[in-house]
């Protein structure tokens, strides 16, 4: 398997360009960039086309689309995940959380109107404090942000530019995992520091000690055409440890439960045994989205009419990969995302001793399942 890989990888060299003789494509490049965000984006406009005649009636606390299922929350997701979202200016925001506020006074012609009102606020306020998310860091914002700083990665082959990118690339999942965290739990200055500097420290280590055994136990050029495949390793660990230890203060302080409408069943109580399995399933997910970012692209190119495409014309191995790249990543993210509920719900029986005998006030009937917001 390795000597095939090595032979893929060898195969691959051939097909891309000479840095030195012919350049990187840039302006090429660039336009593939920007058509993988246009090809997200028309994916999120299409959904949100074919599911506006069946919208169901607006509720800041319902959902547009059924969270029970995979389906469902991925289609929430990629809405959200819509590069089109950053275009909005703070005030044209702040104009439809006005709008929000008067749900109550619109009739069903405004229902459609009154979600997407929803998904404009959501993608640039944080659900927890109202404040305004920058836009390098919010879900509408990973795409166009990170994706390049992913195709860098991939196209690494020297030591240098992977430690680089991989600074890069982890320094700004940081920031998102911090911005789109449960921000009920609150997280100091020293923290967030302390977070950061450990997390992306062990990104760097992973991938200069994959790179430097690589570079060690094989030949020049193997080792040049194995380097291509440390960054899948190297970010899916680094941004599994990213996650979770920026995330991981919420386990200490924990997080706030609700009951099915939304209500805090315990005020001023948190459950740590729900933050942990919040931090977990996101960490996870961040490991997932690795795969089809990593794998597809490669596999697509080397099939097909796209494989002899690349063999006639070297030049569009680049830009073929860029965009391939982004549109995975694209739409990866909110699949990903998707596996687990964002309002995930817990046994009560599961959680501590405090929580075990609570009622529902209005049924007076024990609460048997709570819920929690995992975070993004």
């Amino acid at each position: 398997m390795l000597s095939r890989r090595i032979k893929s990888s060898a195969a691959t060299e051939k097909v891309l360009p000479k840095t030195e003789n012919s350049g990187v494509p840039v302006a090429s490049s660039m336009l593939a960039a920007i058509l993988g965000i246009g090809a997200v984006s028309a994916a999120a406009y299409i959904v949100e086309d074919v599911t506006a005649s069946s919208v169901p009636p607006f509720h800041p606390k319902s959902q547009r689309f059924d969270q029970s299922s995979f389906l469902g929350r991925f289609s929430k997701m990629l809405l959200a995940c819509d590069p089109r979202l950053l275009f909005y200016t703070e005030a044209q925001v702040r104009e439809s959380q006005k709008l929000l506020e008067s749900y109550k006074d619109q009739d069903s012609s405004m229902d459609r109107a009154l979600w997407e009102a929803q998904r404009i606020v959501n993608a640039a306020l944080h659900p927890d404090t109202g404040e305004v998310i920058p836009r390098p860091f919010r879900m509408s914002g990973y795409v166009p942000y990170n994706g390049p700083i992913c195709v860098a990665m991939v196209a690494s082959t020297s030591t240098p530019a992977l430690l680089f990118w991989s600074w890069t690339n982890q320094s700004q999942n940081a920031l998102v995992n911090y911005f789109n965290r449960n921000a009920s739990s609150p997280m100091s200055n020293e923290t967030l520091a302390k977070s950061y500097a450990a997390a992306v420290g062990s990104a760097l280590l992973v991938a200069f000690g994959l790179a430097t055994f690589i570079q060690k136990k094989y030949p020049p050029a193997q080792a040049k055409a194995l380097l291509r495949w440390v960054a899948f390793p190297s970010a899916v660990i680094a941004s599994s440890l990213n996650c979770y230890i920026v995330r991981s203060p919420e386990i200490e302080s924990g997080v706030p439960l609700q009951d099915s409408n939304g209500n805090i069943v315990l005020e001023g109580a948190t459950s740590q045994i729900a933050a942990r399995r919040g931090v977990e399933s996101t960490t996870a997910s961040r490991a997932i989205l690795q795969a089809p970012v990593y794998f597809l692209p490669p596999a697509l190119l080397s099939m097909g009419p796209l494989s002899r495409l690349v063999a006639s014309k070297p030049s569009l191995s680049v830009p073929l990969t860029t965009f391939l790249v982004l549109t995975a990543f694209g739409l990866g993210l909110p699949a990903t995302v998707a596996i687990f509920p964002q309002m995930s719900e817990i046994p009560v029986k599961d959680l501590e001793e405090r929580y075990h005998h609570l009622r529902d006030p209005v049924t007076q009937q024990p609460y048997t399942t709570l819920f929690y917001n995992k975070g993004l």
